[in-house]
Parts: structure tokens; sequence; C-alpha cells
């Protein structure tokens, strides 16, 4: 019999023709909606659409009554609407079912006009009435009430991002359990890192917005002092835009600068002279009754599904009317998820003025992406594809609903910008939820509403997260990490019920009730990212690029073969110098979680066998950025590191919606010689949540480990692999000696990878450097960035960027065992797998492992002796000091072509 539309399908608007399928109707299903009968001649995934009315070649395909495709064909009803990209993507899935051969639709792209001749200034809401409050902390009129209180220790630069998390760890037992302080709350992020960048003004308003926001209790900001961000300019920049830093009502802050050759310890013993006595006045702060009007809401989506425009979205719009009602403010984001839904957001807009500057932030933001061979298309993800989203403009006609139709855009600000005053914001960012919610945190909202509709768990540090899911179905999935069931808006709860009880749970949060993603504690800060392009000048030369040969470099040299041998762990894939087990994020939205089982593992009273440790890779990428180049690098720097001969046994988590999820990454794989059944498969969506995935993880782990043992053997010279890198100059007899040793390991048959940012390469006494090892002063690479070499020999690595962090990321993929930097500036942030050796000449340098002085300085003795300490190291007899201790960062490049989207 056929079964009722209204049991299976949902349609958004009455003029809607395309209906959306609210669980999987399988190929040969009848259903009715009174009227007439459909036949499904192919399964329609739960999320997306099928026709509900007759389309003609030509015409619009409708949700919500906008128009976000045109039929290519002929579409009847019950026929599943699909494009050719959704097919590719669903390509990517192993689905037990067959997919149509061919889209039927082509996607909406036409350009949004405004009509000037018809415009007419909106109205705002009316005020509400009534006498809502919560319990916050008055931080006074100029920075406004926070909901929490927190310290914060700030790396101003990516650079000190490792310094702020020790010096964060330290601090942590004694604010545990103080009253009055939330926690310990840590901004390390990626930015700054190399020369000046395309988006100084953006971080240093973000920075700056950190520093005073209501919710900081007292921060301390740390750099370097020569960064290309710097505490300096973040100085002049807060004064220079009047920030109500310090005063009575200011946050206790500090700016502690390291300075060059900073010792660690030291580093961190005058960070915690300096904040530990803030710690007892912080936890005198006390809250008091604050009206709602002081409540700024950031409005979020990630992980976005078919029915993100249908309950979650329209819920959190529900909200924001209600805090704009009582004379507070709300803030819109994400620039290119609202590209085609820009008649709805403007069907309601403070003046002409106001909608010209929404347009024409979404005009700079196309022009951005085309400087990098890109378009806003490339903002949805594998997941957004899987759950029904077929194109940037569908997705973005759902992510409209978090602004209610009553309600008035009154501003456009730029990126982490201040809000001024109450009201509706748009705020321009980049789709990528981390960088687009930092912007809206440092723009000064004080909550957060996060819709999702595969359950996405991000949290920042220092604003609580609310997370509110789409379906009840993917609530029962992870109830523990979500706080809001919008689902029940479909399950039949009225929208005004459901808002006024969630508005009830809002202000609770705001008073203190901790939130899902507080009380799974774990959190991310990524600023919008970097972009290398500035015009469409460079775009067609970089496309045309030859890729590197994959072939050592031919050496003419006279050397004699190094002499030596080192104690390794024989594996399949040959011998290593350590054995660990790796859990492998695929996206940034996984690796908080990752870095917790990790830590987990590593503390278990009975360690599991076979392995010296748990390790894993925490980035930033696989989500929100464009993809070509970009994307294929970050996949090969994944790939890299999971057949790494160090990795015994390996587990890729996926969060479940990302662009970069589980079975792209089996994709991958295939393509090339690593056997996806070689690995682990953890999904925190599909796997239950947290606690449930940990628990996947650790038996899949036991399992694959059982029996195991370790047992170190000696070997030779041809087994050992080394990444050689200089940050800074070094000195001409340096330089030589190492060139020396460079040579002796190749004649010895080991595989030696030189990037070629090195100051070897770059810097003053490079001539000798590629005179002793006979490389033309235009060599080019001749290994892709993050590639294995497939035999013994010298290898110039390929480096999109100049940022040393990415650089090490890139040699730690290449299967290096070992990396050796000569030091000219500050202590390097270590890979946190593959040790690395750091020397110096000259000076007081604490951390380094080596200090080059007069003595060992002749090349010969110097080949010698960094020589010993690197078969040392590699036999596991010494651990670099800065190694040891955790100071330790990854960050994958995004190359030259890569964009946040």
């Amino acid at each position: 019999m056929p079964i009722s539309f209204n049991s299976v399908a949902r349609l958004p608007s009455p003029e809607d023709n395309v209906a959306i399928a609210s669980q999987q109707i399988d190929a040969g299903t009848e259903i009715h909606d009174g009227v007439k009968i459909y036949r499904f001649g192919a399964t329609v995934l739960e999320g997306h659409r099928f026709a509900y009315r007759p389309i003609r070649p030509g015409e619009p395909l409708l949700s919500w009554g906008l128009p976000f495709g045109y039929a290519n064909r002929c579409i009847e009803p019950g026929q599943y609407v699909c494009n050719d990209k959704i097919l590719r993507s669903l390509a990517e899935r192993r689905l037990p079912f067959p997919l149509p051969e061919e889209g039927n639709f082509d996607n909406h792209d036409r350009p949004f006009e405004l009509d000037e001749t018809t415009f007419t200034p909106g109205r705002q809401v009316d005020p509400c009435g009534q006498s809502f409050t919560f319990s916050g902390y008055d931080r006074g009129p100029q920075r406004g009430v926070g909901t929490r209180n927190h310290l914060v220790i700030m790396g101003t630069s990516s650079l000190a991002g490792s310094y702020a998390r020790a010096l964060a760890s330290r601090l942590q037992p004694i604010v545990e359990g103080r009253s009055g302080i939330d926690g310990v709350a840590v901004v390390a992020h990626t930015e700054g890192g190399e020369g000046e960048p395309n988006n100084l003004a953006f971080t240093l308003r973000a920075l700056a917005g950190f520093m005073v926001h209501p919710n900081v209790g007292a921060i301390l900001a740390v750099d370097f002092g020569d960064e290309a961000v710097n505490n300096v300019m973040l100085q002049a920049f807060l004064d220079r835009n009047d920030y109500p830093i310090g005063g009575g009502v200011g946050p206790r802050h500090a700016f502690l600068s390291l300075g060059r050759r900073a010792s660690m310890e030291d580093g961190l013993a005058q960070g915690m002279r300096v904040v530990e006595p803030w710690i007892d006045r912080l936890a005198e702060c006390r809250r008091t009754p604050q009206p709602a009007s002081a409540l700024k809401l950031a409005l979020q989506c990630g992980g976005s599904d078919a029915f993100s425009g249908v309950s979650g979205n329209p819920l959190a719009g529900w909200l924001a009317r209600q805090v704009v009602a009582c004379g507070g403010s709300a803030n819109l984001a994400e620039t290119d998820e609202l590209i085609g839904a820009e008649s709805y957001v403007l069907s309601n807009v403070r003046d002409l003025a106001t909608a010209k500057q929404f347009l024409e932030k979404i005009a700079r933001f196309k022009e951005r992406a085309a400087w990098h061979g890109h378009s806003a298309e490339g903002n949805t993800t594998g997941g957004n594809h899987f759950r029904g989203l077929y194109n940037i403009t569908i997705k973005s006609i759902g992510a409209a609903r978090k602004k209610d139709p009553a309600v008035r855009l009154d501003a456009v600000i730029d990126y982490a910008q201040r809000m001024q005053g109450p009201g509706y914001y748009f705020m321009d960012s980049p789709g990528n939820d981390l960088e687009s919610v930092a912007g809206q945190v440092a723009s000064g909202a004080n909550l957060i509403l996060f819709t999702t509709g595969n359950g996405s768990i991000t949290n920042f540090p220092f604003a609580p997260t609310i997370k509110i899911i789409t379906t009840s179905r993917r609530h029962q999935l992870i109830p523990n990490e979500m706080d809001v069931n919008a689902g029940r808006y479909q399950d039949g709860m009225s929208m005004d019920d459901l808002g006024a009880e969630t508005f009830t749970q809002l202000l609770a949060v705001a008073s203190g009730h901790r939130s899902a993603g507080e009380r799974a504690g774990h959190s991310q800060v990524q600023l919008w990212r970097d972009w290398r392009q500035t015009d469409h000048g460079q775009r067609d030369a970089i496309l045309a690029r030859p890729e590197a040969s994959g072939r050592p470099w031919p050496l003419h040299i006279d050397a004699a073969p190094a002499a030596g041998s080192f104690f390794a762990y024989k594996n399949p894939r040959g011998f290593a110098a350590d054995c660990v087990a790796a859990v492998v994020p695929t996206s940034l939205c996984s690796g908080q979680v990752a870095q917790m089982m990790v830590d987990k593992l590593n503390r278990r009273s009975d360690p599991v066998a076979g392995v010296s440790r748990f390790v894993t890779f925490v980035h930033t990428e696989g989500c929100g950025v464009s993809s070509g180049y970009s994307e294929s690098i970050h996949l090969r720097t994944l790939a890299g590191h999971m057949t790494h001969p160090m990795v015994r046994a390996g587990l890729f988590l996926e969060h479940g919606c990302e662009k970069t999820h589980n079975d792209a990454i089996r994709q991958y794989l295939g393509r090339g010689d690593a056997d996806p059944g070689d690995f682990g498969w953890a999904s925190i969506q599909l796997d239950g949540g947290i606690e449930a995935a940990m628990q996947k993880v650790t038996d899949w782990f036991e399992t694959v480990l059982r029996g195991d043992s370790m047992q170190r053997v000696d070997v030779g010279l041809e087994h050992l692999r080394v990444g050689l890198l200089a940050d800074g100059d070094a000195p001409a007899e340096v330089t030589k000696g190492l060139a020396d040793l460079a040579a002796s390991l190749v004649v010895a048959g080991a595989r030696v990878v030189v990037p070629m940012n090195t100051g070897f390469l770059q810097g003053p006494s490079s001539s000798a450097f590629r005179h002793r090892l006979g490389l033309a002063s235009d060599a080019v690479p001749n290994l892709g960035f993050g590639t294995a070499p497939v035999e013994p020999g010298l290898y110039l690595m390929e480096t999109p960027t100049r940022d040393v962090s990415e650089t090490i990321t890139g040699l730690g993929a290449t299967g290096v065992d070992v990396m050796l930097a000569h030091v000219g500036v500050r202590p390097l942030q270590c890979h946190p797998m593959i040790p690395l050796v750091q020397i110096a000449s000259g000076g007081a340098w604490d951390d380094m492992d080596l200090i080059v002085d007069a003595d060992t300085a002749e090349p010969t003795v110097l080949h010698d002796t960094v020589l010993n300490l690197l078969l040392r190291v590699v036999s596991g007899e010494v651990t670099p000091q800065l190694a040891g201790r955790g100071y330790s960062h990854f960050q994958v490049t995004r190359g030259l072509l890569g964009v946040s989207l």
C-alpha cells in the first residue's frame, strides 16, 4: 500500500516544487499526498530531494520558494533530484544501491541584482515587553557583560602556540576547582608565522577582540618579539582603535615577549610570575543579575544537512529574534553560505546603504576565491552532499533561516569588528566554522548558537556553545554532545514552544550552566587563515608548474661514506627509529577529540603492548577550505604520516560531515600503494559520540596489537632517513660541515631530504652548501611536499610557503626518522612524532641539543659530532630537549592556491 507523504517527506514551503525525504525512500516505494501517488524509480537518501510537481526543462527547482537549480530535462513527480556533483560525491561512499547515471538539473548561479528603485527600508521586530534576566559578569559599559570568567593564555602568533599550551597546562591544576573561575583557556592559532600576511587586519582585529572580550577576566598575550604579528603591533592596534583595554573594568592583562634564544623553562617561569598573582583577584569576580539585552549571540552552523533550514536554523532565528526584541544583539556570519539567499536576507534591511554593504562583501568574497582558482561551490563538504545539500545555493537558502523574516538586518561589519550596539548584524567571514566563530567572538559575542545537522562537536574556548541538532534520529546517535534537539519541531512540537523552552535553557547557560561542549572538555581556535594570491596574475602559472620528479638528485661529489649504525625497530615497512600507534584526525573537526583519545591511551595503567606511545596530529584543515591542490596536499600529508615507518598501527578518526571524511581518505589511499584495510576507522557521529568512538578506538588497537612485541636491531645507515633544515642563516663553517654530513650520508645509502625554503638553500651562506653538494643555484625541487622518497639519495622538497611549522610537517610526511635543524633566531616547535634535533651557533641556548662553538665548528669535527648525536637520537638513547617536553606543533600547508571557503 502507498505510504503517506507526511510520514517520509517535508515540503519547506507551499510554493516549492521539490520535497525533502525525511528518511531513505527505497526504489519501488509508492507514497501519496492525499491527491496523487508517487512511485520512486531510484532510492532517495534521507535529506535528498525529489520532484513534488512536474518540472520542465529550464524551470527553476524551488526550496523555501527560492531557486537552487534549473532542470535540464523533464523531472516527473517522485523522481530523484540530483546534479552531477552530488553523484560524484556519493560515488565515494559505499552505498548499497545504484545511483542515477547522470544529474537532471544544473546549479543556480545567476547573480542577485538589487533593484534600488523598488527598495523599501525594513522594520525591526517589536520589543518583547518582558524583563528576562541572566546572571553574568558586568565588565562595564564599554566591554559589556560576560557569561564566563576565564583566564586566557594567547599566542599572538602561531610561533607562540606551543608556549601558550604549555603555560596553560601548568596553570590548570592551580585554577581547577577555584570558585568563580571557569578555567584556563588557550588561544593558539596558525597565523603570523612567516612574512607579513595578507590577513593582517583580520588577525589584529581578532586578537584585539579577544583581549577585551567580556568573558575574559584576565589575559596574557605572548610572542617572541619579531614575528610578522607581534605584541607591539597588537598594542598599537588596541590603542589606535580605542579598544577598552585596562582601567577599572578592563581585563587584567599583560604582554610578554620571550625574546630571541628564549629558554622554554625560563619563559614558563616568567609567565607564571605574571599570571599567578591574578588568580585570587579573578576568583573574587561574582555574577550579578543582568538584563537579556546584554546578550550578544553568534549564530553559526556546521555539519549542515537538508534539515538545518527546516528546524535547527529557524530555531536559532527564533532565539535571535527574542534576544533582539529584548534589546540584545545577534551576529550572522559565513559570507559564502549566503550566496543564493541574498533576496531573503535583504527582504528586511535597515537601509539601502546596508544592503549594498552586504552585497559588496559577497562580491569581494567571490573575487578572493577566484584569485585562487576557486568559487564558493567548494564550500560544500562531502558530509553536506551526503545529507542532501547539493550546492552552495541550497546550503545558503537553509543557512539564511538563522535570520527570522521579522528581524531586520541592521548593520554589516568586517571580520572581527566589534558590535557597538543592539540589533541584528552580518559579519563578513568564511564558511569555515572555526574561522567564522573566532571572528564572531572577537566582535563581542558572549554566547554561540551552533546549528548542526550531522552533529558537529566544535566548541570555542571561552564562549559557551549551545549545540542545536536538526533531527531526532541524529540526536539519538550522539545525545551527550548536543544541547537541543530541534528535530522535535519535525516531530510535531510547535516552533514557539520549542523556542520558549530553548530560550530558558539559553539563559541558564549564560548564567553558568555548562553546555554539552564545555562538559566534553575540548575546544579549538582558528582565525581566518591567510591567503596567498591578491589578484589573478599568478594563478595560471602556479597551476602549470610541473610535478617534482621524485628521483634522487644526481650528485657528483667526492665524499667518503659516513660510518656508523643505529638501533631500529623492524616492521613491515622497513626499519624505523620508533614504534608508535597513531590516531589521525581526517579534519580539524575531530582533531581535539583525537588528542583527548591519545592522552587517555597514554595515561592507561595497563599500556597497550607493541608500541612505545600513542600520537596524533591535530590540524586545521579538511573542512571549510578550497579543493584542488590544497586538498590534495592535505590528504598527502595525512597519508604520509599514517604510512610512516614509525607507525605500527594507525586509525583514522572522522567527525562525520567534513570535506575529507573517512570515505574520502579511503578513496585517496586506494589510488596509491596503501591498502585501506591496513588501517582502523572510527567516526564520532556514526559510532555514537565521543565515548563510544573512544571505546571503538581502544578495542581496535588492543585487537591489532595483541601479541606484538618491540625489539630493536642494529642496522646500517642505508636505512636512515634524515630531514635537514636551517631556520635563518647559518655560519659558513657550520653550513659546510652540515653539507659534508648530508653528502656522506647519501654516499652511505641514506635518504636526506632538504626543504627548498631552508636557509641552507636561500641564505647568504647557501653557496657553500650548494657547492659542496653540486647543486646549481637554479636547482628545482625533485620531491613533492610531503612525498616519501622511494630510493636512497638527496632530495630537495618543494615548499609552497616559508612557514617553518608547515615545513616541518611536510618533512614528517616524507618518512624521515629524525630532523636536524640549525636554529638562528628562536627555538622551533617540534614535530609531535618525529624527533627534531636543534643546534645553534654560539651564545646561551638552554633548549638546544648542541651548541656549536669554536671547538666544534671545524667541518670534520662538526660532521662527526652531529652524526653521533643523530644516531643516539634515532637509537632511542637521547631525546631532544624540546621534543621531550611536548613543545610541538602540526600545521598543514594550504599551498599557494588554498583559501578559506
